[in-house]
């Protein structure tokens, strides 16, 4: 896809951070019919669904539901986009697309860092603290591996990328301390935390978000990761009322994706226009990143919720190399059954970085 931002787009990113299916053509019709060859497709309109998480009050469903209109006015109603949360769970959205099973979704690179885990490269502990540093590493070289990734393994095209809010830890009892963590049970949502969580004396849990509010007021877990905003628009405080900002993966990506032989079927002009409207759904969601982060905060401040942010002498202690080179082995031993250099693609995010 054509990136607009460029190392001097990212740097003013940096500078907001203390501002801080189908109808298948027609009912009934085949999926084939959807893939027809081009000289047929310039005739027709297209009417993809598009698959979401369940996530309300969340960034990435604000973003999420501009795709339809956005894509309906670039192509004069020529392409349209209906959302759907429910066709297929979130673990399966990206699969879906592969398979074919719904044309589009909005899928999260770190759902695949098991199977590759350049896909989960910004979740390593200390790689990536905030989202200038998530676009540089992306403009660098990173979102051009992994478009080529989801093309390779899941035949899918990207259309745009994005980010849910900073992530922040909820929990029941206050966690100011590495020594605090140490017995908690905690949901997390990627292998990287998962690891840390682990080398730290915590107990990671991965539960769904459905499974969050249940398991925090049963005393299943006694905290979880998740998006600042989401957290706050589910109100999570209301059963966990320490909300801590530990800089622990607190990037983690969204991607706007499309199967590869149902792009491949609408006429290159529409394709042009859908890029190019997606690339400024990009570009929107990357530098008003902050405003959403700010405003969730703002919202929890005003309930009474303190939104207590980690010295960085403790996130050094939690992050020390003692404890994160267990999330860096796991993607070093990965990267050697994939058959690429895990040490040498973090060194190469390291120099891009700064780090």
């Amino acid at each position: 896809m054509t990136r607009k931002l460029d190392k001097a787009g990212a740097c003013g990113i940096a500078s907001l951070i203390g501002s801080v299916a189908t109808r298948a053509v027609a009912f009934g019709f085949a999926v084939s019919a959807m893939l027809a060859l081009p000289s047929q497709a310039a005739a027709q309109d297209f009417d993809l669904t598009m698959g979401v998480l369940a996530s309300p009050n969340s960034l990435y469903t604000a973003m999420m539901e501009q795709v339809p209109e956005r894509i309906s006015k670039a192509t004069g109603g020529k392409v349209q986009v209906t959302l759907n949360d429910s066709l297929v769970g979130g673990t399966q959205i990206t699969a879906a697309v592969r398979d074919g099973r719904v044309p589009m979704s909005g899928a999260l690179h770190t759902y695949l860092a098991g199977d590759d885990p350049r896909m989960g490269l910004f979740n390593l502990p200390g790689l990536v603290n905030n989202m200038a540093e998530y676009t540089y590493l992306c403009e660098a070289f990173w979102c051009q591996d992994v478009e080529r990734l989801w093309e390779e393994n899941w035949n899918s095209v990207v259309l745009a990328e994005g980010a849910w809010c900073s992530q922040a830890l909820f929990s029941k009892e206050p966690i100011r301390t590495l020594e605090d963590f140490r017995g908690k049970v905690l949901r997390v949502h990627n292998p990287q935390t998962a690891a840390l969580m682990e080398a730290i004396g915590a107990e990671p849990a991965p539960l769904p978000l459905s499974e969050i509010p249940p398991a925090l007021e049963r005393g299943v877990i006694d905290g979880v990761f998740t998006s600042t905003c989401y957290g706050n628009g589910q109100e999570y405080w209301r059963l966990a009322e320490n909300v801590q900002n530990w800089q622990i993966g607190p990037i983690t990506g969204w991607v706007v994706i499309i199967n590869k032989d149902v792009w491949e079927s609408i006429p290159e002009d529409l394709r042009t226009a859908i890029q190019a409207e997606m690339d400024d759904l990009e570009h929107e969601a990357l530098y008003n990143f902050y405003d959403y982060v700010n405003a969730a905060v703002a919202d929890m401040e005003a309930a009474g919720i303190e939104y207590w942010t980690a010295p960085q002498s403790e996130v050094n202690r939690v992050t020390a190399p003692e404890y994160a080179e267990a999330a860096y082995q796991a993607f070093y031993d990965r990267a050697r059954e994939l058959g690429f250099d895990g040490e040498a693609y973090v060194e190469r995010a390291r120099a891009v970085l700064g780090k």
